[in-house]
């Protein structure tokens, strides 16, 4: 083992990352950082074109309104999707924009107001009407980055002045590349790394392995579940399978995620092999804490597309390249996916995995499900009747 060089002023001055270190790492990671700041109600500032001071709506208080304040040259304005947008300015929403600015200086002494005009399931009337503002250049990282917080989709936004990058360094505020965010999710997905693995006996599969991955910045664990060899079947049964906490653990008959789960563990063991992919990505990829309010706005009457669109998201906010990372990891190139969906079809077929057939996967409704599960065939496409 070679020495590393030291400098005596510093004994990691001249250390240098092993060759294997994927070079985006600390690009990664800014972007990491930039998102737990936002959870935490700490303004970041977003570089590029046109900086941006950017701070969450949901977690929005004083002390960071205040931080904008001081590296902006303008009151901020309120980012949002064009769906919550549209509800908000009472106007059609445009179909040509991925955010929409609003003017809300007069609501940045009270964070209740600025977050009553993100959460729909708040039902704080508004008194005035709000108006639509110019939209920044870097609108759509911005939002991006609101999203991969997994708080709503809705963020303070002011143009920073030339000097604010010394400014925010004064005020220990993070800085973020707009081109960073935009890049995240793939740059992401390239990074996960195998870390853990262990014989986890179900009492379908007692021939399964659960085995962890995790991304180069630590944000986020992805796991599959392992029947038998799949690897040295050609082509396994596989199931790319969203996590689903209130179904999958807690048994919820608002969806058919459970049974979904546990059927298809219960086939790969028939089978005598297979992979479940258990990706984190609750609710269609918008988070825990918002699939609820999606649920509390599904009791006020919308169906489950809907509900996501008026709390700013899209309709399926979800990503398969991870699922692509974990298959070539796993050394599975050639698959027969378990899936009504054919999104996921294409979508892996897209990252270059060979789908060589499509296994129907489909349950039957009980009695509190059977709108979302008509929604899911009338409006995602799900092939339910196959």
């Amino acid at each position: 083992m070679r020495d590393a060089k030291m400098t005596s002023s510093s004994p990691v001055g001249r250390l240098r990352p092993p060759p294997d270190a994927p070079v985006d790492a600390a690009r990664l990671r800014a972007v990491h950082r930039a998102v737990s700041e936002l959870r935490r109600g700490t303004p970041v500032l977003l570089t590029g074109a046109e900086p941006l001071a950017l701070l969450a709506v949901e977690t929005v208080g004083p002390r960071g309104v205040f931080e904008v304040a001081s590296l902006a040259t303008e009151p901020p304005v309120m980012l949002l999707a064009p769906a919550r947008a549209a509800a908000v300015l009472r106007r059609r929403a445009s179909h040509r924009v991925q955010a929409v600015a609003i003017q809300v200086a007069d609501c940045l002494s009270d964070p209740e107001k600025l977050r009553a005009l993100a959460d729909p399931t708040m039902d704080q009337p508004l008194r005035k009407l709000p108006l639509e503002a110019k939209l920044p250049a870097l609108a759509r990282p911005a939002l991006a980055l609101a999203k991969l917080s997994r708080l709503l989709p809705a963020i303070l936004a002011a143009r920073a002045r030339p000097e604010a990058a010394a400014e925010a360094a004064r005020l220990g505020l993070l800085s973020v590349s707009a081109a960073d965010v935009l890049a995240y999710p793939s740059g992401a997905a390239a990074s996960l790394r195998r870390v853990a693995e262990a014989q986890v006996p179900m009492d379908q599969a007692p021939d399964a392995r659960v085995i962890a991955f995790r991304t180069e910045d630590g944000a986020i664990e992805h796991l599959a579940i392992v029947v038998g060899k799949p690897e040295l079947t050609p082509a396994p049964l596989v199931r790319l399978h969203s996590e689903c906490f209130t179904g999958d653990l807690l048994g919820s008959l608002r969806c058919d995620c459970g049974s979904q789960l546990r059927g298809a563990i219960g086939r790969m063991a028939a089978e005598g092999a297979g992979v479940l992919l258990y990706l984190a990505q609750e609710g269609r990829g918008i988070g825990l804490v918002n699939k609820l309010r999606a649920y509390a706005l599904q009791d006020r009457g919308l169906d489950t597309l809907d509900a996501n669109r008026a709390l700013g998201w899209g309709a399926d906010e979800r990503s398969f390249l991870t699922a692509a990372r974990m298959l070539e990891a796993l050394g599975i190139k050639r698959v027969r996916l378990l899936t009504n969906n054919p999104n996921k079809l294409a979508s892996l077929a897209a990252c270059g995995v060979e789908i060589v057939g499509r296994e129907a996967h489909a349950f039957a409704p009980n009695g509190v499900n059977d709108q979302y599960l008509a929604t899911k065939a009338e409006r995602f496409g799900h092939l339910l009747g196959e």
